[in-house]
């Protein structure tokens, strides 16, 4: 449990969490009255499959010993049944609404089992250590289809969908590597640990915890004051709550039910193994993701779908420094680990300052901060002087090998939001600029260029950031204010004697890692003459 001030703890439970019932990034498709994320996989349950009788020996008469029939093993369905507490035979049209789509989409609940199966097991464990109910293992289903990468337009982020505010009062950081919302570990510690508090305050009533969850506590207080002083009810089903969260319960009653009695909804359950699908594995320090991923002989993407805090190419460098390791792997990554020397799990680059170089300048291009520079250079200022040296942790691999890194999925997005009709407009942020200034300036609304970019619309925004813009319009290239042409084309360029990553960036007014990245290159690449690139440049600011 993470300790946490008071008066932290008071605007925790007042403060909404924005739900996966907002708008998520990833998953589509909806049931009534609101998109709904994601459930299970089919296959029949282990208690449902016919059993070959085991062998007996023959007796001494001659006679075959009566046959036996071997007791299935308790699914993972099984235990989280034997800890249903919510009432799960009310009859409310809510829930039939929902109960009736999700009867519907076998498909949909597929699509989920496939990430749930990673993730359900360390999430059973801790519901039965604290014992609390199992029917709170699925709301990570209504919450986010159980993707860790999920975002909403509301600034929510992970399975369990904690804003920034009531992340960090629960414990979970946020930083430029790090975003403890998505950490399975620390958010599924910090969402039941949240529960636990809020069932506290409404006397052991899990629909109000749960409603709070996504309300607020104080809304849902000041919901039943109101029945109070009406002479109503104060439970769940009699108050006046927003739509969002009048729907909220009914899909985790009615994802209970299909769990409760699959059959009798059309639906079949995954098999998913009853067994700990990782191990957390204490690294000591910052570490290549990749390099990890090598280390234990899985693909890089696992590595990420385990650890989804990490945002970048490693680990954070000031912690948390652990893994989500496969089980099946562990012990070879524990292995490997041991004969790693600490300086070997991050690539160096020693790096000469030229001249203008300035520590965030050098940070953007070899995708760090300048913190990490400092630290490893004991710099105490930001003050470097030309033909100064600086050690630099660099990307052991290629920028598209770490696909699930937060860069790499926000250009996957911007690749894929706009339609047949628009072309794609690449924008450079400014110094000054915001969303509402950019979005005003190419006649699009500001929720729209928010979701192009996964982000939401009160989300920063950095000199030096690009983000997608999709027009359909004669607008494209309007600058801010003045509304003049932006000029951000393509140019192939032809690599000539004597060019370098830093002198072609600098030529076209762009980053060492931009280009890297619109060409797939590792910043230790040699450039050969003849070699052709391609960039995306303002042609105003070229030399």
């Amino acid at each position: 449990m993470h300790y946490v001030p008071i008066l932290c703890l008071i605007t925790a439970l007042s403060v909404p969490l924005l739900s996966g019932c907002e708008s998520l990034y990833r998953e589509e498709g909806s049931a009534p009255s609101e998109p709904v994320p994601t459930v299970m996989r089919s296959a029949q349950l282990d208690a449902n499959v016919k059993r070959s009788p085991r062998a007996t020996p023959q007796q001494a008469t001659g006679k075959a010993a009566p046959e036996k029939v071997a007791e299935a093993e308790p699914t993972i369905w099984d235990r989280m049944r034997s800890r249903f507490r919510l009432d799960l035979d009310r009859d409310d049209p809510r829930v039939q609404s929902q109960l009736n789509w999700y009867s519907r989409n076998q498909r949909y609940m597929d699509r989920t089992a496939q990430r749930a199966k990673r993730y359900l097991p360390f999430i059973l464990n801790e519901l039965e250590a604290r014992d609390m109910p199992g029917e709170l293992a699925l709301l990570p289903l209504v919450e986010s289809a159980y993707d860790p990468f999920a975002y909403s337009h509301g600034r929510a982020s992970g399975l369990w969908q904690f804003i920034p505010s009531t992340g960090r009062a629960f414990g979970m950081g946020q930083n430029w590597w790090y975003d403890g919302r998505r950490d399975i570990v620390a958010s599924t510690q910090g969402a039941l640990s949240y529960l636990k508090q809020l069932s506290e305050r409404f006397d052991g009533d899990y629909e109000l915890a749960l409603a709070s969850y996504n309300a607020g506590g104080a809304r849902v207080a000041r919901a039943m004051r109101r029945n109070e002083r009406q002479g109503k009810s104060t439970d769940f089903w009699s108050l006046q709550l927003p739509s969002e969260t009048r729907h909220y319960l009914p899909k985790l009653i009615a994802l209970a039910r299909i769990i409760q009695n699959p059959e009798a909804h059309g639906i079949e359950l995954p098999e998913i193994a009853n067994e700990p699908y990782f191990e957390v594995v204490d690294i000591g320090g910052q570490m290549d993701l990749a390099q990890a991923a090598d280390m234990a002989g899985v693909e890089v993407e696992e590595i990420y779908r385990l650890n989804p805090g990490f945002n970048r190419w490693a680990t954070a460098p000031n912690g948390p420094h652990r893994l989500l390791i496969p089980t099946h792997a562990s012990e070879r990554f524990r292995d490997a680990l041991e004969q790693m020397p600490p300086e070997e799990r991050v690539s160096w680059r020693n790096y000469t300052v030229e001249s203008g170089d300035t520590l965030i300048r050098i940070a953007r291009q070899f995708n760090t901060t300048p913190d990490v520079i400092r630290k490893n250079n004991k710099l105490r200022g930001h003050m470097i002087r030309k033909g100064q040296t600086l050690l630099i942790p660099v990307a052991g691999k290629s920028g598209n090998f770490y696909a699930l890194s937060e860069q790499k999925r926000r250009q996957s997005r911007q690749a894929a939001s706009g339609s047949s009709n628009q072309s794609r407009i690449d924008y450079r942020v400014t110094s000054g600029d915001t969303l509402w200034d950019i979005a005003s300036a190419h006649d699009v609304s500001v929720q729209k260029l928010a979701e192009w970019n996964s982000m939401a619309p009160g989300d920063p925004i950095m000199p030096g950031d690009q983000l997608a813009i999709w027009s359909s319009s004669a607008s494209e290239g309007k600058t801010l204010g003045e509304k003049r042409d932006n000029m951000v084309r393509r140019v192939g360029y032809t690599v000539r004697s004597g060019d370098s990553l830093r002198r072609i960036a600098n030529r076209f007014n762009v980053g060492v890692s931009e280009i890297t990245q619109w060409n797939d290159l590792n910043m230790q690449d040699y450039l050969q003459p003849g070699q052709r690139l391609k960039l995306f440049v303002d042609i105003r600011n070229t030399h």
